[in-house]
């Protein structure tokens, strides 16, 4: 087991350099919020009919407790805007006032790079279909964006 000596040590870390500034607590909780917002009005008035005629009767598109999945929703996306608040944070205040696109081209990003082929992986497996698919790509692309959208405002 290689274990390094103090001087390597020196070498890669000095004090400050890789330090990070502190999360925004409040953007996670209003990112969380506003994702949350993003999917009631996604899968409500804007896809809501498109997915229950895709999903068919006795599909997901009846759900017997849908608080309890409201809250499942919530504690996964206020994860998700966890490690959204601590990816900004870890790239530090400075760098992010010069470059304020880095908000929404990380999270976007994120969405686009990670979230989507991984859910589009999984329905070509399941055989969910293209335009289910494409509905709930559209969701986590525009939830995304909108948590990056809160951490911009909320800077």
């Amino acid at each position: 087991m290689y274990v390094p000596d103090r001087f390597h040590l020196r070498t890669i870390w000095r004090p400050g350099e890789l330090s990070m500034g502190p999360v925004n607590w409040l953007g996670v909780v209003v990112a969380t919020i506003v994702a949350l917002a993003v999917s009631a009005l996604w899968y409500g008035p804007i896809h809501g009919r498109a997915r229950v005629e895709e999903l068919g009767p006795g599909g997901l598109g009846q759900r017997i407790a849908p608080w309890r999945n409201f809250m499942a929703s919530g504690v996964l996306l206020l994860v998700s805007a966890t490690m959204i608040g601590h990816m900004f944070a870890r790239v530090g205040a400075p760098t992010l006032a010069v470059k304020p696109w880095l908000y929404f081209m990380m999270t976007g990003g994120l969405a686009g790079a990670f979230i989507i082929p991984a859910m589009w992986f999984n329905y070509m497996n399941l055989r969910v279909s293209r335009r289910m698919a494409l509905i709930d790509a559209g969701f986590w692309l525009l939830a995304y964006l909108a948590m990056g959208l809160v951490f911009f405002v909320m800077r």
